[in-house]
């Protein structure tokens, strides 16, 4: 029996067709490759650069640091521009809010004029002195406040050149004392006493009141030093007021120690090694009698003092002592740790605003030597102000108390609750 078989007619073969299924089982079979790979954790760098893997390590690592270093440069980039734009933006408005007035130091200089203009310079320093000063400039010194005052100050260096210079310690005063200090030089000859005569020598001039030609009285309500001695038998109020009667409180003042409020000389001189006592400064000194009764123990005291009413910076050269011509508010003009003793009688109290009294404590500080003494006579203030305000101001500077007493104001401590504190304090030896 014959077998019959089928046959199909064929087919021709499509080109386009046959690129298809070569496609087809190239991606077959590559994707099956990757999987083998993957799963037999193949290394290809291990299998074709085994010997170049720490090359690589450290190639890679140099790229990561410089990635790095390239992100962190432009974060500081951005963080400049942020400042810079800041900066502007911030010098921007406070050119903005200056005020019109004269308060912007440069502009103020630049208006003025005449004889203030010359005093307060600036001026070029001679060749050969920019080295020492570390600086080709002299600037005098002026108060910060002169610059709120121009008008007052310009009428002060209003005069003739190489002219007696006009009477007006009144107006040089009021200046200071509204805080232009100090003030300018002027190029004038100060006015002097007519029918002046010499000095009494030393020691009677400590206790002997000055010839009133001693000074120019045009700029006070007294002219001479018996009014100054006998007003304190008429009402009215004045500083110091009985301080230019040499034969009267003064004379006693300091040479008793009662053990509460009232320090004798020789008594607080006790309190340190003899003869460490030397130099110092007196605070508000009135008429000089502190610094004459300290010249009898052949210690130099300075005294700072203002002409309230009558000349007392004159009173006190009369007697053969150095005054200062300075208000409360000044820095000590004295280099740090120079002077042996400080004193002050009154005038620091509690008149002075709590700020600026602790700069002052902290000025005096300063100015004396290690062990030298601060000798607080009769600060006064009211109540609870004590020990609430003025202790701890004191306490805060560092001082070392060596006496301390307060006591009421004996002629209305009780009615008005007025105190006293008189104290000794030393600075500390380290």
């Amino acid at each position: 029996m014959e077998t019959m078989q089928l046959v199909l007619p064929s087919k021709p073969v499509d080109p386009q067709q046959n690129k298809s299924l070569i496609k087809l089982l190239f991606l077959f079979l590559s994707t099956n490759l990757l999987s083998i790979l993957l799963f037999s954790n193949f290394n290809p760098t291990k299998l074709f650069f085994q010997e170049n893997i720490p090359l690589l390590l450290e190639l890679e690592a140099t790229q990561s640091n410089l990635s790095l270093n390239q992100a962190q440069i432009k974060l500081l980039q951005i963080n400049l521009k942020t400042t810079i734009s800041l900066l502007n933006s911030h010098l921007n408005k406070s050119h903005k809010s200056q005020p019109k007035e004269n308060n912007n130091a440069f502009t103020w200089l630049q208006s003025l004029k005449g004889e203030l203009r010359l005093a307060v310079g600036p001026h070029k320093l001679p060749l050969g002195y920019t080295p020492n000063l570390r600086t080709d400039t002299w600037q005098p010194p002026i108060g910060l406040m002169c610059q709120l005052l121009s008008d007052d100050l310009a009428h002060y260096m209003t005069y003739e050149v190489g002219g007696e210079c006009p009477s007006d310690a009144e107006l040089a005063q009021k200046l200071m004392l509204r805080g232009c200090e100090p003030l300018p030089r002027r190029r004038c000859r100060s006015k002097s006493p007519a029918r002046y005569i010499d000095p009494t020598p030393l020691p009677e001039s400590l206790w002997q009141t000055p010839p009133d030609t001693s000074v120019v009285w045009d700029n006070y309500t007294c002219k001479n030093y018996s009014c100054l001695v006998h007003r304190a038998e008429k009402p009215g109020s004045y500083d110091c007021k009985d301080c230019f009667n040499l034969h009267g409180r003064e004379k006693t003042r300091w040479l008793h120690d009662d053990g509460g409020i009232n320090f004798s000389i020789d008594q607080v001189l006790k309190l340190i090694s003899p003869g460490t006592v030397r130099i110092g400064l007196d605070i508000g000194g009135g008429t000089g009698t502190f610094a004459a009764r300290m010249r009898e123990h052949n210690i130099i005291i300075v005294t700072t003092t203002m002409n309230f009413n009558g000349p007392f910076n004159s009173f006190i050269a009369s007697r053969g002592l150095v005054p200062v011509h300075l208000t409360v508010g000044h820095r000590l003009p004295f280099f740090d740790s120079t002077l042996d003793l400080v004193h002050s009688m009154h005038v620091i109290s509690n008149w002075i605003p709590g700020l600026v009294l602790e700069f002052l404590l902290y000025d005096v500080y300063r100015v004396l030597r290690p062990g030298g003494l601060f000798w607080l006579d009769r600060f006064f203030c009211v109540g609870p102000q004590m020990n609430e305000t003025y202790v701890p101001f004191i306490n805060k500077v560092g001082f070392n108390r060596l006496r301390w007493h307060e006591g009421r104001k004996m002629d209305r401590g009780e009615r008005m609750n007025e105190w006293y504190l008189s104290a000794v304090l030393q600075k500390p030896i380290n």
